[in-house]
């Protein structure tokens, strides 16, 4: 007798674990995770430009998501959501025209890099959606937006200018000196990168009027030599220093007002967010720190991480090649 109410309680008890479960199940199906807000300032962009961008990015990265019938299923909902609350917390194209102009471009350059790095879209994501895949003429409309949005003025009288009163503040010795200036994360600039090994030269597809020298502290340049880059070794530091151009109609460049210094320097236990790396950008004479808190350093990041394979490092040496 016991033992039939004993296996009683059991059925009855299982029956309503079952029904419970069937129950959540069906309540978690209701919930919405991804919700859209009103689209307020859209990207105003040529039509084949916009064209690319929604076939491919604007499920993510805008208020007009939309899912498909399995996107809408429990716990696949769930997982959506969160990457769409990334993708528009990184750049938003439902918003994209309350950026300045040089966001915009800025923001166009990483996602063009990430593209042709094959970062982007999210290979995860055009397997489910393979109408999302570019092609190459896709990518060239994406490489011709952000060079669009990028022109180039010949003789720029401004930089010129900019250019001869930073040399006369050299020449009297009235350059401001920089103290201890720290960026927002904590990242401080290094006043003797100067002195440090140059690695390399580089500049952007699509805003090629920048020199650009890429210098290493000695941890970073043994671990170059060593080809161990992988990850960085603590300690390394490599710094970038931007000086903006004077182009001329016959071709010729030369070096024009100072632009900024971007830093990147390796703490694993200060920056674990970020793989290691604390990243800094100085700008013009007066070293002004950009970005307002520490999340400035997640853009940054975003971009690098197109350079996975070189220890998030863009610009580096071939393997092999010595440093002098």
């Amino acid at each position: 007798m016991k033992v039939n109410i004993l296996r009683k309680k059991r059925w009855v008890f299982a029956a309503a674990l079952v029904v419970l479960l069937l129950a959540s199940s069906l309540l978690i199906q209701l919930l919405q995770p991804v919700r859209n807000p009103p689209v307020t300032h859209p990207m105003q962009a040529p039509p084949e430009v916009t064209a690319v961008l929604r076939r491919a990015c604007y499920d993510c990265h805008s208020n007009e998501t939309r899912l498909n019938w399995l996107d809408k299923m429990a716990p696949a909902s769930l997982l959506v959501a969160k990457d769409v609350n990334t993708a528009r917390s990184r750049f938003n194209f439902s918003t994209w025209d309350t950026l300045s102009l040089a966001d915009q471009q800025g923001k166009m350059w990483e996602m063009v890099n990430m593209v042709l790095n094959g970062k982007m879209p999210l290979p995860t994501y055009t397997a489910l959606h393979p109408e999302a895949r570019l092609t190459e003429q896709d990518i060239a409309i994406l490489k011709k937006y952000a060079q669009d949005i990028s022109p180039a003025t010949l003789h720029d009288t401004t930089i010129i200018q900019q250019a001869a009163k930073e040399l006369n503040q050299y020449r009297s010795h009235a350059t401001p000196v920089a103290g201890k200036i720290v960026a927002a994360n904590g990242v401080p600039f290094f006043a003797d990168f100067q002195n440090w090994q140059v690695i390399s030269t580089t500049n952007r597809f699509d805003n090629n009027r920048s020199i650009r020298v890429v210098y290493g502290n000695e941890t970073a340049v043994k671990a170059i030599r060593a080809n161990k880059i992988n990850p960085f070794p603590e300690g390394s530091t490599i710094v970038k220093a931007v000086w903006n151009i004077v182009e001329e109609g016959n071709g010729d460049i030369i070096p024009g007002s100072f632009a900024n210094v971007q830093i990147m320097t390796k703490d694993d236990k200060r920056f674990p967010e970020t793989n290691g790396w604390g990243y800094a950008k100085f700008n013009g004479t007066e070293l002004k720190p950009y970005g307002k808190t520490a999340a400035f350093a997640i853009s940054c990041h975003n971009c690098h991480k197109a350079a996975e394979e070189n220890g998030y490092v863009f610009n580096i040496p071939l393997p092999n090649r010595e440093l002098k």
